[in-house]
């Protein structure tokens, strides 16, 4: 006769893959889409922040836009392209004297894939900026809503110019890390603890005195470096367990989920105040455990780039970086910046 037992967390703290217990688990926490609304939403409430953190320190509403058309623009080339390679919830955010993220989600991602997306961004607005300069160059007078040409090019190029640096997270340092590195290795979090330092650095020294709010960058990173530590540790300890990672939250097995579960909620400290209750009942605040689960579950990243593909965009990458050089154009704005 079939019964149902709740697991007792003293007596299962333990509780491994395929082994045959009397229990009956309940469907795992159903997931709910978030609407497109709600998403774009978010967006321009970010929007919203930026613009009025960005015109407290610029005090002028004309760079203001200038430099939030082109982080929009920048930004749109990433999502169009995440839209083509069918990446779901996709939305635009706003970081107040950041800039801005794409986010969107997808099982399986390819180098290939990946390398166009992070271009997208970059490589449209300096062909732009370029664009612009040879017209600023026919006619230094041209302006648009009052912002010299040569100005509005400069920007395009330098802001570009900028994300294209091999520093993590910028776009470079997403494309060095994504295809000429192994994200999971330990070439790959050397190569992230010596981006935090660069940008510890740039934000003290780089710009002649130091920029302080930039410092809030490198220390998110430095926080969530040490948040993946802790997860990596779970999550080998899951796969000890015999847990199959390789899946889907979609594809997870409910009696995975409960027993992967009942380790994160008894091990893993930032969800252990969600352990109280019963084993098998949903907490308040089951989406943070849903989600803790997802991000141990593996993304299969396809190898699907040749050498000859990885020579081709590492060449793209380089005469990228060094066109304003390359094109022989005014550099004396760089020179503040130390290019």
């Amino acid at each position: 006769m079939d019964h149902t037992e709740q697991l007792n967390p003293e007596n299962q703290a333990y509780p491994s893959a395929g082994v045959t217990e009397q229990v009956s688990y309940p469907p795992k926490y159903s997931k709910h889409a978030e609407q497109p609304s709600n998403i774009w939403l978010k967006s321009a409430t970010s929007l919203v922040l930026y613009l009025v953190i960005g015109y407290y320190i610029f005090k002028s509403f004309n760079m203001l836009l200038l430099i939030t058309a082109i982080v929009v623009f920048h930004e749109l080339g990433h999502f169009m392209a995440m839209k083509a390679f069918r990446y779901k919830d996709l939305g635009i955010f706003f970081i107040p004297l950041l800039g801005a993220y794409v986010s969107g989600t997808k099982r399986e991602v390819s180098q290939r894939e990946s390398a166009i997306i992070l271009l997208a961004g970059p490589l449209p607005g300096m062909i732009i900026g370029f664009v612009l300069y040879y017209f600023y160059l026919q006619d230094p007078q041209l302006h648009l809503g009052g912002i010299p040409f040569y100005t509005i090019s400069i920007s395009l190029i330098f802001l570009n110019l900028v994300n294209l640096l091999p520093v993590y997270p910028l776009d470079g340092g997403q494309l060095l890390n994504r295809v000429f590195l192994d994200e999971s290795g330990l070439v790959s979090r050397f190569f992230v603890l010596l981006s935090i330092a660069a940008m510890t650095w740039f934000a003290l020294y780089g710009m002649g005195t130091p920029v302080y709010p930039l410092l809030i960058f490198p220390a998110m990173m430095l926080f969530r470096l040490f948040g993946d530590g802790k997860l990596n540790t779970i999550e080998k300890r899951i796969e000890d367990a015999g847990f199959n990672l390789d899946t889907s939250y979609e594809e997870l097995p409910d009696e995975d989920y409960w027993k992967i579960r009942q380790i994160l909620v008894t091990e893993y400290a930032p969800l252990k105040d969600l352990g109280q209750g019963s084993p098998l009942e949903f907490h308040q605040k089951e989406e943070k455990i849903v989600s803790t689960i997802e991000s141990l579950l593996h993304r299969n990243l396809m190898q699907d780039l040749s050498w000859a593909g990885k020579g081709l965009i590492l060449l793209l990458w380089v005469a990228a970086l060094a066109s304003p050089w390359l094109s022989g154009m005014d550099l004396s704005f760089f020179d503040r910046f130390g290019f």
